[in-house]
C-alpha cells in the first residue's frame, strides 16, 4: 500500500512539472486565419503548417481565408477571438505595415502591439519586384530611365493599401522621381492574374508567388528586396545593388495568437511550428519556393513585428500611405 501511494505521489509530482494548459491542448479543432485570398505564399505556408499540425496534434486544423483591408480584416478576427490558442493568424510583413498605416489613419480596429502574442516565425521569404514581359526594362535602373524619358503611364499593383508593394511603389516613385498609378488588390493571387494579363505593368510579392512565372518567362524579375541575391535567381540584382537601399525589407511568414493566450499554449504551438517546418517534406516544398524554414521562438516572432513597425512608421507617415 505504501509503495502504491509513493508511485501515485510520484506521478502527481511529475505531472505538476508540465503546465496543465499545454497538456490538455488541443482538445478541439484549430483555425488558422489567412488574411488574404487563397493562392498566395501566406496561404501555401499556412496549409503546409496546418497539415503537419493535424498529424502531430491529432486534431483538425483548418485554414480560413479572410482577405480584405490589406490584411486587417483577418487580423481583427483573430484579435477579437478567445485567447485560447484555437484561433491563430498566419501573418507576413504586411501585418506590421498595414497596422502602422491604419493606426496613423486612426482607423485600425485593433492594437497590433497589445492585441497579439507572437508564436513563431515559420519561414523567411524573399520579396521580388516583377514586371510584365512587355515592359522593356530588365531592372529598376532601366525602369526608372524608361519612365523618366518616355513619360509612360504605367500602373503598379499591390496586395492592398499599406502592403509591402504599396510602400515599395511609392518609395520608388519618390527616389526615382517618376510617376505610376497605384492599384490595390485583395491579395497576391488577383494581383498576379492582372500582372500576367498585362493590365498592370509592375507588381511584386513574396518570391514563391511568382517564381514559376518568372522561370517560364511570363514575368520579369527586376529586383529582389533582401540583403543578398537569391540562390535560385542568382542573376537578379538586389535593390541595394541598384541604388535603392530604401526598398530593402526582410520578408517572413509566421503565426500570431490573441494576446493573453496562455504561455504554455503559445510555447507548445511554437514547438509544433518548429517541428512542422523542419519536416523533410515541408522543407523540400519551402526550398522549391525559395523560402527558408525557420521555426523561431515566440519572442523572435514578436520582435520582428515590433522592429518592422518601428522601421515602417516614418516611411508610411512621410508617404501618407493610408
Amino acid at each position: 500500500m505504501k509503495r502504491t501511494c509513493n508511485v501515485l505521489l510520484g506521478l502527481v509530482l511529475a505531472a505538476a512539472t508540465f503546465p496543465v494548459g499545454a497538456q490538455a491542448f488541443p482538445t478541439k479543432p484549430i483555425r488558422i486565419v489567412v488574411p488574404f485570398p487563397p493562392g498566395g505564399t501566406t496561404d501555401v505556408v499556412a496549409r503546409l503548417v496546418a497539415q503537419r499540425f493535424t498529424e502531430s496534434m491529432k486534431q483538425p486544423v483548418v485554414v480560413d481565408n479572410r482577405g480584405g483591408a490589406g490584411g486587417a480584416l483577418g487580423a481583427d478576427i483573430v484579435a477579437k477571438s478567445a485567447p485560447d490558442g484555437y484561433t491563430l493568424l498566419m501573418a507576413n510583413i504586411t501585418f506590421p505595415l498595414s497596422s502602422v498605416a491604419q493606426t496613423l489613419a486612426k482607423r485600425s480596429p485593433f492594437d497590433a502591439e497589445k492585441d497579439f502574442a507572437g508564436v513563431s516565425i515559420a519561414v523567411f521569404v524573399p520579396f521580388v519586384i516583377t514586371a510584365h514581359p512587355s515592359v522593356p526594362s530588365k531592372d529598376l535602373k532601366e525602369l526608372a530611365a524608361l519612365l523618366q524619358n518616355r513619360k509612360l503611364k504605367y500602373n503598379y499593383g499591390s496586395t492592398g493599401p499599406g502592403s509591402v508593394m504599396h510602400v515599395i511603389g511609392e518609395t520608388f516613385k519618390r527616389d526615382a522621381k517618376v510617376d505610376m498609378a497605384h492599384i490595390a488588390f485583395k491579395g497576391a493571387a488577383p494581383l498576379k492574374l492582372e500582372l500576367l494579363s498585362g493590365r498592370i505593368q509592375i507588381g511584386g510579392d513574396q518570391l514563391s508567388t511568382s517564381l514559376a512565372e518568372i522561370r517560364a518567362g511570363q514575368l520579369k524579375a527586376l529586383a529582389t528586396n533582401g540583403s543578398k541575391r537569391i540562390a535560385i535567381l542568382p542573376d537578379v540584382p538586389t535593390v541595394r545593388e541598384q541604388g535603392y537601399a530604401s526598398l530593402e525589407f526582410e520578408g517572413w511568414n509566421g503565426l500570431l495568437a490573441p494576446a493573453k493566450t496562455p504561455r504554455a499554449v503559445i510555447e507548445k504551438l511554437a514547438r509544433e511550428t518548429a517541428a512542422a517546418v523542419r519536416h523533410p517534406d515541408v522543407q523540400k516544398r519551402f526550398l522549391e519556393l525559395g523560402a527558408e524554414p525557420v521555426g523561431s521562438s515566440p519572442q523572435e516572432q514578436t520582435e520582428i513585428v515590433l522592429k518592422q513597425m518601428k522601421q515602417f512608421t516614418p516611411v508610411i507617415r512621410e508617404m501618407k500611405l493610408d
